[in-house]
């Protein structure tokens, strides 16, 4: 990285909450955004919530949707398996420049899971990462989702967090292409935060990796 597009990286996180949004708009925002940003474009989240959907990662398999009913699927490119969307579900879009940013598409899952645990850890709920199968774990059941796209070494997808939502629709799938794999969700576990305060907490401890990689870049 040269020393002009050091001094001119923006040193602060753009945080949107753009509400209720349908996945397919977002998803295309998001890839342009990612297609059209410059070198000195500042890093964002998009925090949004889906109407129900489905989504089949670039690897997805169709014997992992088991049963989608009336529940749309979309074939996405992020990586991963399939995964559902709805109301009550946090997701947090991640759109980096990595290479800016010198972070490892390793170290920013491990960040974003991170973020998830330390949530839950505030009220005393234990939670833990796999290496295998990424995301975020309480007691073998998921939590939270990570699926991410790589593209000229800036990211976009990124996290999907289980806050107050209905569980059923991912008995109708092999979640993350896991069959019989339990998911879970901060009302299930009897966590007292709204949506919004997760989301507030959620993207302070986001924002928190986001600069301890901008100041060891």
């Amino acid at each position: 990285m040269s020393l002009a597009s050091e001094v001119l990286a923006p040193t602060s996180l753009l945080v949107q909450d753009l509400g209720l949004t349908e996945y397919e708009a977002t998803w295309l925002a998001m890839r342009n955004h990612t297609e059209q940003r410059t070198p000195e474009s500042p890093d964002a989240l998009w925090l949004t919530e889906h109407p129900p959907v489905f989504t089949l990662g670039q690897a997805g398999k169709e014997e992992h949707l088991l049963v989608p009913g009336e529940i749309p699927i979309v074939h996405t490119d992020r990586g991963g398996q399939v995964t559902y969307h709805g109301p009550g579900q946090i997701v947090v879009y991640v759109l980096w420049d990595l290479a800016r940013l010198k972070l490892g598409v390793r170290h920013l899952v491990r960040a974003l899971e991170h973020a998830v645990i330390a949530v839950l850890s505030e009220q005393g709920i234990h939670a833990e990462g796999r290496v295998d199968a990424p995301g975020v774990y309480v007691q073998g059941a998921k939590i939270a989702s990570v699926g991410l796209r790589i593209r000229k070494g800036r990211s976009y997808h990124g996290l999907a967090f289980n806050a107050d939502m209905n569980l059923e629709p991912f008995s109708r799938i092999n979640p993350c292409g896991y069959a019989g794999l339990q998911v879970t969700d901060c009302r299930t576990l009897g966590l007292p935060f709204t949506i919004t305060e997760i989301k507030t907490k959620l993207t302070s401890y986001i924002e928190l990796a986001w600069q301890k990689a901008l100041l060891e870049r």
